[in-house]
């Protein structure tokens, strides 16, 4: 990957820390699922003993009311967002232990009606920017 591309997360930051951790969580995966090269190669430490590839380049953890998260989630639906990789994670997949139950419970909720607890993008870095430049990290 380039330096002409970006990696963010937004997560609400008035969520209890396990949520946020794991929207976090779950936000990772699916972009490491849909973005396969940004997943470096094992690697041996100096004792032999190897350790996972991790993501390649920065993540930056940012935090925005959910109201915001909302707003950016419908926007990336617009044409000029298109060549972004996006995630979503919100209440009705939090709600659900078993990916049936998502898949059913989705179904049937209008998406007016989802609140986004966090989202994920990833593309041409003007682009993110444009998106996330004035947010402040998650701390």
């Amino acid at each position: 990957m380039n330096n002409e591309m970006k990696c963010v997360m937004i997560i609400d930051g008035e969520l209890p820390t396990g949520i946020i951790a794991n929207t976090a969580a779950i936000l990772g995966i699916t972009l490491g699922k849909h973005i396969p090269a940004l997943v470096g190669d094992d690697i041996p430490d100096g004792s032999g003993m190897i350790h996972r590839g991790i993501i390649t380049i920065p993540v930056p953890v940012l935090k925005a009311p959910g109201a915001l998260i909302k707003a950016l989630r419908e926007r990336l639906s617009g044409t000029e967002y298109r060549s972004l990789i996006t995630a979503d994670f919100s209440d009705v997949a939090q709600s659900c232990n078993v990916y049936s139950d998502y898949r059913k419970k989705a179904a049937a909720t209008q998406e007016c009606d989802f609140t986004y607890l966090g989202l994920a993008l990833y593309g041409e870095k003007k682009l993110v920017n444009s998106l996330t430049g004035s947010l402040p990290l998650l701390r």
